[in-house]
């Protein structure tokens, strides 16, 4: 099973629509998750015609995307446990041990909010931020990520923009 991960991506501000190398990138992919900072429903709308699309709010989400998707999701797919945070809240000093505590019991941890992609394994716990989509912070260029759930355990990559 293959799911297109993506984060932060602050449209329109950022962007007016999806990044091509987003759409190339999520081609066939099974579900969609994004870790927050969507910014309009029209990026979960263009999501949505890929992919079913799971989403939690972020930092800079209105209260409303916030109170309907709310700020933090535990999924099982495909007999996995996939926490969906954006990485704003939680206690711990980095972003990914504020994910990784919020979710003790999850085999992968998909956040956001640094806008940096972050693809490793702690214990049995795999922690995957995709980086953003449309604005990359300190990074050479725009990232999603593909995660694989495979019978070997779960497993992701980082795509990069051309």
């Amino acid at each position: 099973m293959r799911i297109g991960v993506i984060s932060d991506t602050h449209m329109p501000r950022r962007a007016k629509t999806l990044p091509q190398f987003v759409r190339e990138a999520f081609a066939n992919v099974d579900h969609i998750f994004h870790a927050g900072d969507i910014n309009d429903w029209s990026v979960l709308r263009e999501l949505n015609q890929l992919a079913p699309t799971i989403a939690v709010a972020g930092n800079t989400d209105s209260p409303a995307m916030t109170d309907i998707l709310g700020e933090k999701v535990l999924r099982e797919v495909n007999g996995f446990r996939i926490g969906l945070i954006h990485g704003h809240l939680g206690t711990g000093r980095t972003t990914p041990e504020r994910a990784r505590n919020s979710f003790p019991n999850a085999d992968v941890i998909i956040f956001g909010h640094s806008h940096q992609p972050y693809n490793q394994r702690h214990g049995k716990q795999l922690l995957l931020n995709p980086g953003s989509a449309t604005d990359p912070r300190g990074e050479p260029r725009a990232s999603v990520a593909i995660l694989y759930l495979e019978l070997a355990g779960p497993r992701a990559e980082i795509v990069y923009a051309p």
